[in-house]
């Protein structure tokens, strides 16, 4: 097996690791999460959005056919509950592990008015409520429900578990606080909030009240991050790069980037999703087809096994 990273963080990758129906795509892999029992949701913009694997890559189940628009985050808490964030439909949902809808967020189909012409990101004038095109959702440590509300908008969201909106932050822009699609987000047990934020190259740091502590600039356009033992931040970047950053913004590790897009196993082309389970094995999902207009079949998601 082929070997990435640098340091601590070194992986081998498991090429074609999820063993999917016959015939049954992944279109664009827009979320990775992982659950309790280390079981990988691959949320997808194919027929079937949910597929849900074992460790080893066997195929389990598959739900949510026909209840998504446009997949594009998802994030498993805690208790084993799935958030799926469908930037199209405006809406964040909350299922059970077997695909039972427990909680909207957001009103199907409905956007808020940011001036958005549903285009260009750069057209949005304004920061407005929920939402207008959310891109991930996330439950913190201590039970709120934090939303990036990206494509359409340029604003994190802050709910309680229930789905009350509690207050909002952040505006159109590339200043501190300011954002230019805000594109996934997680919480530290400390209190802490860092928000991908793709097109300014920059992850930004926030108490939980909106209240701007720092950035981190010189990463290549984040989609999406993961927190592991509240101590490591690892980030997938559209540019063909993951990347393992520690909670003061210190790069520790990272392979791909923009000399090393490729179709090999290993390498990347549009990662867009992250996550890491219970042995620190590692999950990224790319969305090549909307990219790249390519179909990387089984490697629209890579599993990469710590060495060591």
């Amino acid at each position: 097996m082929s070997r990435f990273g640098s340091g601590e963080f070194r992986y081998q990758v498991v090429d074609n690791w999820a063993k999917r129906p016959r015939c049954w795509p992944f279109t664009d892999v827009a979320g990775v999460g992982v659950d309790s029992r280390d079981r990988v949701y691959v949320f997808n913009r194919s027929s079937h959005p949910v597929m849900v694997f074992d460790r080893d890559g066997n195929f389990i189940r598959s739900w949510g056919e026909g209840v998504f628009t446009r997949p594009h985050g998802v994030f498993i808490d805690s208790d084993d509950v799935i958030w799926c964030t469908d930037d199209m439909d405006h809406t964040v949902r909350r299922f059970d592990t077997n695909g039972n809808l427990l909680l909207t967020v957001g009103t199907p189909g409905v956007h808020s008015d940011t001036g958005y012409d549903g285009r260009d990101i750069r057209s949005i004038k304004r920061a407005a409520p929920p939402f207008n095109r959310p891109t991930k959702a996330v439950l913190s440590p201590s039970g709120e429900l934090y939303v990036t509300d990206g494509y359409g908008n340029a604003r994190v969201h802050k709910f309680s578990k229930e789905g009350k909106h509690l207050l909002s932050w952040g505006e159109p822009g590339s200043g501190p606080g300011q954002f230019i699609l805000p594109h996934s987000i997680t919480v530290s047990k400390h209190g802490k909030v860092y928000v991908a934020d793709r097109e300014n190259r920059r992850i930004q740091v926030f108490d939980v009240e909106g209240r701007f502590v720092a950035a981190w600039p010189n990463l290549e356009r984040p989609t999406d991050m993961t927190l592991v033992n509240d101590k490591y931040l690892f980030v997938s970047e559209l540019n063909h790069r993951v990347s393992v950053l520690d909670l003061d913004g210190t790069l520790l590790a990272s392979w791909g980037g923009e000399e090393g897009r490729s179709n090999d196993a290993g390498l990347f082309i549009s990662p867009h999703a992250i996550a890491v389970d219970s042995r620190g094995v590692l999950y990224v999902g790319e969305v090549g087809d909307t990219n790249a207009g390519y179909d990387r079949g089984s490697r629209a998601v890579q599993k990469f096994v710590p060495e060591g």
